[in-house]
């Protein structure tokens, strides 16, 4: 049995600026699990399409059910490869990444395609597919449910991450993080609440001396 997941998402940006986001995609706020990329393979065929071969290193914490399941020094880390082939002429890229390691665990397979959007020919389209399979005896239903909900959760960050890395490179000002936002909510929370206790003060101090100024025209 094997989960699958098909999503169609949209990036209000080019195909070209799109192309020229996804290389430089990391690092990012939304990539911290993100810890190494390497090109290991790159060529242009004969009908001048781009083929690349990259190697990436991520984080991979596991449910604490699972962590009983395994060794403490089994490596948290997975390798995924990456294969992509972008044709220009057509304006399309389509890549596939596997994760090389912990496959009898979980083996995740995920296929992209991004062309030019058919409704705004200034917006890029991507449709997403992904195959989650575990071999695991006994436990590969669980496996495989944590896996696409993981996978879910990573996709939001992937486009959110996207979003950013466009922005820079259109020097337009980056979108702010969730931890972003939430700090300047507090700093505004704190400023908001001594201006208030400052004001409070004000007013009591302005209270006290208009009832002395009345005791002493009774005096």
């Amino acid at each position: 049995m094997v989960k699958y997941f098909l999503g169609q998402s949209v990036l209000r940006s080019s195909w070209d600026q799109v192309f020229a986001a996804f290389w430089q995609r990391y690092p990012n706020p939304y990539s911290k699990h993100v810890l190494t990329e390497d090109i290991v393979h790159r060529e242009v065929t004969s009908d001048q399409k781009l083929l690349s071969r990259r190697l990436l290193t991520k984080t991979n914490r596991m449910p604490r059910w699972a962590e009983r399941l395994f060794p403490a020094n089994v490596a948290h880390s997975v390798y995924i490869l990456e294969d992509s082939i972008v044709d220009p002429q057509n304006q399309t890229m389509t890549t596939f990444t596997w994760n090389i390691n912990h496959a009898r665990l979980m083996m995740v397979e995920e296929r992209c395609v991004y062309r030019v959007n058919s409704d705004n020919s200034g917006w890029t389209e991507i449709r997403r597919e992904a195959w989650v399979s575990s071999s695991l005896f006994g436990v590969s239903r669980a496996v495989q449910e944590f896996g696409l909900a993981r996978f879910k959760s990573n996709v939001t960050k992937t486009m959110k991450g996207f979003e950013y890395i466009l922005a820079k490179l259109q020097g337009e000002a980056p979108p702010k993080t969730l931890v972003e936002t939430a700090k300047e909510a507090k700093e505004k929370a704190k400023e908001t609440a001594l201006a208030a206790t400052e004001k409070a003060k004000d007013l009591a101090s302005k209270a006290a001396t208009k009832k002395q100024q009345q005791q002493q025209q009774f005096v």
